[in-house]
């Protein structure tokens, strides 16, 4: 647990998290001012959502983009629902169509820097199913190289190989299918 007593000593953890120096879930305590408040005032909020979409063998939807295995997700459009979000990324992203939404699974937070400002970033992520007998398109202009279901095997390589804040995702999933 951090305790924090000032705007300064919030901006020192962020930039130290930033750095990889501190690493892990952190619980943090501030006093006599609103940690989140003034740490949301820094950054520009993103609202997106995505897809975690198995087929009928059960095997996952992934997407390796910018060389790293993700899953099908993107920025909420102005009014859209979060959950058509949701489905709308994963058709644009892997080019298939039919998809059934269950619930919801997840949601994740990460920030990340563009263009000199910061971003805080909220995911919600939904259990979603499709049939494997499409054909998959990978959505180049979204720096996609490649779409692919991914069976057991499969998803333990993609553990190795995925971004930090994807990690909770797939342990959610795999709560959710055992």
């Amino acid at each position: 647990m951090i305790h924090l007593r000032s705007k300064k000593e919030l901006r020192t953890l962020v930039e130290r998290m930033n750095s990889g120096e501190e690493e892990g879930g952190i619980a943090v305590v501030a006093e006599d001012f609103d940690a989140w408040k003034e740490f949301q005032k820094e950054h520009v909020f993103v609202l997106a959502a995505g897809g975690v979409v198995l087929d009928e063998h059960d095997r996952l939807l992934a997407i390796k983009r910018l060389g790293k295995w993700d899953l099908p997700k993107g920025k909420v459009e102005k009014g859209e629902a979060v959950d058509v979000g949701a489905v709308r990324e994963v058709q644009e992203e892997c080019g298939i169509s039919g998809i059934l939404l269950k619930d919801q699974l997840i949601s994740t937070w990460h920030t990340y820097e563009r263009k000199g400002q910061q971003h805080l970033k909220r995911t919600d992520w939904f259990l979603m199913r499709a049939s494997s007998k499409q054909q998959l398109t990978a959505q180049s202009e979204e720096d996609i190289e490649e779409v692919r279901w991914l069976d057991d095997e499969g998803m333990r390589m993609m553990q190795a190989d995925t971004y930090p804040s994807l990690l909770p995702v797939l342990k959610a999933l795999s709560s959710k299918r055992t």
